[in-house]
């Protein structure tokens, strides 16, 4: 979850990789996840889709007990608010969810109106879509 990464465990990200744009998506999901090298597409093994991942400089060390390196991968399920608009994430947003605009390499990412819930994204406003009104 993104509020247990602390920008300790990614302080040898080089870079972040986004695999689509990020213009239109309020949110993505964000994991370490043990991967196998620093850099490279990492393998995918959820539902959905990966959205981007981070590359780690050759300063980073693996496990010594796995031979891994903890990576963040970039995430999305089906039912998340860019899939379905009207469904469980229309407002609020899961919790390890930031906004893909505040990440950076080593920056952990954050919450923002955006990402709980509004001002609607582009997609949405095109779709004619509006957040209830609570």
């Amino acid at each position: 979850m993104s509020a247990l990464i602390t920008e300790d465990e990614i302080r040898h990200e080089t870079h972040i990789v986004w695999l689509e744009g990020i213009d239109e998506l309020d949110y993505v999901r964000q994991s370490l996840d043990r991967l196998p090298t620093r850099g490279g597409k990492p393998a995918y093994h959820r539902d959905g889709r990966m959205v981007g991942y981070a590359l780690l400089s050759p300063k980073a060390k693996p496990s010594r007990s796995s031979g891994t390196w903890r990576r963040r991968v970039f995430w999305l399920l089906p039912h998340d608010r860019d899939s379905a608009p009207r469904g469980l994430y229309s407002t609020g947003a899961p919790a390890e969810g930031v906004d893909p605009r505040t990440v950076a390499a080593g920056c952990r990412g954050r919450k923002t109106e955006r990402s709980e819930g509004g001002p609607p994204s582009t997609a949405m406003q095109e779709l004619g879509i509006t957040l209830p009104l609570f």
